[in-house]
């Protein structure tokens, strides 16, 4: 067993929100999106670790350094992560950057605005759709509308868990000058059921998130991989999708996440969608706004 076995949480990338290396991209590099997802799960289990003291989760982050950095015998996920940014040249900073996000994760439990919460979504979030964009051979360019979908993504699966992550680790990512303004204070997350002031916490959060989604609109686009476009744009419906259903539901009393049939039809409406508007682009035409239903 390597020493990251010990803090698994059995969690994989068909237990996510979203899909991971789906049929969608390109088979040759559905590998490295696979090793780059289990490196990223592995350092996730390490920072929410129930029992282990801070100091052993901040050590076996460093192991995981370690061995992505080309140290032998001390990560397998990082050794493997190595291998294969090394077959695909693409530089090891996005997931530097991620480990980055896990130590803050073992560190700090509050976020004091907006600012602060995208500072570490900075870190958290956008070096999964950096290191994407790499591996396809995409340019820079796309990574402002990349960085808006990747933090919408956090954002919201915040919100989904924002009662869970007070409860068991006492980490809150709601920004505690939002509770302020409505009112209350962390311990809110503990009812059973939002108040209303909980509730337009939510929402406003929720809101912000819609309004990063409206900046990543464009993204898929300016995706030149067709079957990479594809999946931005299943994403991005499904994050849509998210955002509006926590505007209207309340993730402490009810699981606000979608069924495997929902998420089959938001996702053919999404391909459909980005297919379309490729195929308009090609003809020359307006782009028409195929963006589906929310909710």
């Amino acid at each position: 067993m390597t020493s990251t076995a010990r803090f698994a949480s059995g969690k994989g990338h068909r237990d996510e929100n979203f899909p991971v290396a789906s049929w969608l991209i390109r088979p040759a590099l559905r590998a490295p999106v696979l090793a780059f997802y289990r490196f990223a799960r592995a350092a996730d289990d390490v920072a929410d670790h129930a029992t282990a003291t801070a100091a052993e989760k901040l050590a076996e982050l460093d192991r995981m350094e370690a061995g992505l950095r080309g140290a032998s015998g001390v990560s397998a996920e990082g050794e493997r992560l190595r291998a294969a940014l090394g077959a695909h040249g693409v530089t090891d900073q996005h997931a530097l950057d991620l480990l980055e996000a896990f130590r803050r994760d073992v560190t700090k439990r509050r976020y004091a605005d907006w600012d602060d919460l995208m500072d570490y979504c900075r870190y958290s979030a956008a070096p999964v759709g950096r290191f994407v964009l790499d591996l396809h051979g995409e340019p820079r360019v796309t990574w402002p509308a990349n960085d808006a979908l990747c933090s919408a993504l956090q954002v919201i699966n915040h919100l989904q868990d924002c009662a869970k992550d007070y409860r068991d680790l006492d980490r809150v990512y709601i920004p505690l000058d939002v509770l302020a303004m409505h009112g209350i204070g962390v311990e809110a997350l503990g009812e059973k059921q939002a108040s209303s002031a909980l509730r337009a916490a939510i929402v406003s959060l929720a809101r912000r998130a819609d309004d990063l989604l409206d900046q990543s609109r464009v993204f898929a686009g300016q995706i030149a991989d067709r079957r990479l476009g594809l999946e931005v744009g299943v994403i991005q419906i499904l994050a849509e999708s998210l955002a509006t259903r926590l505007a209207r539901r309340d993730p402490l009393s009810e699981r606000v996440h979608h069924h495997p049939v929902e998420m089959l039809g938001l996702a053919l409406r999404g391909g459909l969608g980005v297919a379309m508007r490729r195929l308009w682009r090609m003809a020359g035409g307006r782009q028409p706004d195929l963006r589906g239903s929310r909710g």
